[in-house]
């Protein structure tokens, strides 16, 4: 049986730390030295951002990551346009050894919209 991609995503969400925007800024105030990271595809990027995140698409995450962030217990928030991505990307993320992941589960929109890290 062909899974669908709605599946592959649900299945990547559990066991993950999926948090709401007021719940990531939250642990914002909580981190040293936080990364950010949105991984959608560098178009998507460079039509509109939302303010302190890096671009690093899903795509590349496994090779970009190691060049990037050496420290397993660094807190990386991660967002997309929907949230699939960053479910796929966190638990990418954990695999490699990344302890501190954490996955902003809300839209683009409402990301933009309400993130405002102080």
């Amino acid at each position: 049986m062909i899974k669908q991609l709605s599946d592959i995503v649900a299945e990547a969400k559990v066991g993950e730390r999926c948090l709401t925007v007021a719940e990531s800024l939250k642990l914002l105030g909580d981190c040293d030295k936080p990364l950010l990271i949105d991984v959608r595809e560098p178009a998507e990027y460079s039509l509109d951002s939302v303010e302190g995140f890096i671009n690093i698409p899903r795509g590349v995450l496994e090779m970009k990551m190691p060049e990037l962030c050496d420290d397993a217990e660094r807190c990386i928030l991660l967002h997309c346009g929907t949230g699939g991505r960053a479910a796929l990307s966190a638990k990418a993320l954990r695999n490699m050894g990344y302890k501190n992941v954490h996955l902003i589960s809300a839209s683009f929109e409402d990301i933009k919209k309400q993130f405002k890290p102080s």
